[in-house]
């Protein structure tokens, strides 16, 4: 690597003849400019210009498990705003709602969303897709419900067994995909 300077978005970096464009950079008419604040890396070995941010953004990408509370229920998905990313404290600078398709539920088959989710739940869920729209799974036995509320007297459920839950003031019984798990969780 053979130079290293600050930067500002629009910033002309480097010839497309030299550098091709990699990450915080761009390429237009033959030039590669800065997308981002930070520090530009000339790479000769692999002939790369790229911005390196001190404070990148946080973006989701395919693999990333977020926590998300289940918004709306149709028969064939559930759409989910998404509060955070796993294991960073950051705010999340993309997309923030999601669609679990019925699919990609669980690893049972089910025909109907309304079986496994419900409104309000918090899941924590597995990004699938970010283009053109934000595609979540909980499949896997660590994804799935982590915190639920009875929907009749609003008091916490108790998980008592591998899909049920129990509302102890109500005693009345639901069923969930639930992650492994559920009731362990500690949200701050």
């Amino acid at each position: 690597m053979s130079e290293k300077k600050e930067v500002f978005p629009g910033d002309e970096v480097a010839s497309e003849e030299e550098y091709l464009a990699s990450e915080g950079t761009f390429a237009k008419n033959g030039m590669v400019y800065a997308a981002q604040i930070g520090t530009l890396v000339l790479d000769d070995d692999d002939c790369v210009a790229k911005v390196i941010s001190p404070n990148p953004p946080n973006i989701l990408k395919n693999g990333d498990v977020v926590y998300a509370t289940i918004g709306d229920i149709r028969k064939t998905m559930a759409t989910a705003n998404v509060l955070a990313k796993d294991g960073t404290c950051r705010r999340i600078g993309s997309e923030t709602y999601g669609t679990i398709h019925v699919s990609k539920i669980s690893p049972d088959y089910t025909d109907d969303v309304s079986k496994e989710l419900r409104k309000g739940d918090l899941v924590r869920a597995m990004v699938t897709g970010v283009k053109p729209s934000l595609q979540l799974t909980t499949k896997d036995a660590h994804l799935g419900v982590i915190r639920s509320y009875c929907g009749k007297c609003k008091s916490e459920l108790v998980r008592k067994g591998n899909k049920q839950l129990f509302c102890p003031k109500c005693e009345r019984n639901s069923y969930r995909k639930l992650a492994d798990d559920y009731g362990d969780v500690v949200i701050e």
